[in-house]
């Protein structure tokens, strides 16, 4: 299916690995919307500065929210959330809020893809090679021999060597062992979006399996739990800070 794919951050200028990436999306954007062979089946754009004001325009005219941290590594974050309850599904890994959708909306309503925590354990426990998963995968071999080779940065061939050589040696974030589920988990949004029924059924159910994160359940459980107000009454003193 015909995607247009968009990438975005900000705040990276402390880190080179984050600034190596960034600068290889812009390459690889570079070289693919300048394919006439790939006739506007894809298109990659890469956003700078990411904020609420582009999130208001990015979130509401998303089909598809791609939330892909290695399970166990990322904190639970808010934009996932925001993606499900404008009507996007979600592919995703089962890390971090996403889990608390999937329960919510259905799992079966999640594209979810990887290694959960309890396998990442145990592959940090005999012991991790990432080059294993790259032998055994062709189509990831030709992924990382272009970018290591300079395909998408002709100019400085050895531009990306380092960051291959990075995922090949230490791969903290297991990417390689979790690369075929991910191109297979594409696979299937893509077989799922072609039938345009299945797809909005999809996305309503997403939609409606998020009210319990919506702002009126937060506030009213805040007012119940946190802030307490039931137990206030006209008599008490107030206390103000």
């Amino acid at each position: 299916m015909p995607r247009t794919v968009i990438l975005a951050g900000k705040a990276a200028s402390a880190y080179h690995t984050a600034k190596q990436i960034i600068r290889l999306a812009n390459d690889i954007a570079r070289v693919i919307n300048s394919d006439p062979r790939i006739g506007g089946a894809l298109r990659l754009v890469f956003v700078p500065n990411y904020s609420v004001s582009l999130a208001e325009r990015i979130i509401p005219a998303a089909d598809l929210s791609e939330q892909i941290s290695t399970a166990g590594t990322e904190a639970s974050g808010t934009g996932n959330m925001k993606f499900a309850l404008n009507g996007a599904c979600t592919l995703g890994t089962w890390d971090g809020a996403n889990i608390e959708m999937a329960e919510a909306m259905g799992v079966a309503q999640m594209f979810t893809f990887g290694l959960r925590t309890e396998a990442i354990a145990d592959l940090q426990r005999v012991g991790y090679d990432p080059r294993l998963y790259v032998e055994q995968n062709r189509v990831l071999q030709r992924v990382l021999r272009a970018i290591a080779s300079g395909e998408f940065s002709p100019g400085e061939p050895a531009r990306y060597v380092g960051l291959i050589d990075g995922l090949l040696q230490r791969d903290s974030y297991f990417l390689m062992a979790d690369f075929a589920a991910y191109v297979e988990a594409q696979h299937e949004v893509d077989q799922c979006y072609r039938d345009r029924s299945a797809w909005a059924e999809r996305a309503l159910r997403n939609v409606a399996g998020m009210g319990r994160f919506s702002t009126d359940r937060t506030i009213a459980e805040y007012v119940d739990r946190v802030w307490s107000v039931a137990s206030l009454s006209e008599d008490a003193p107030q206390a103000y800070a």
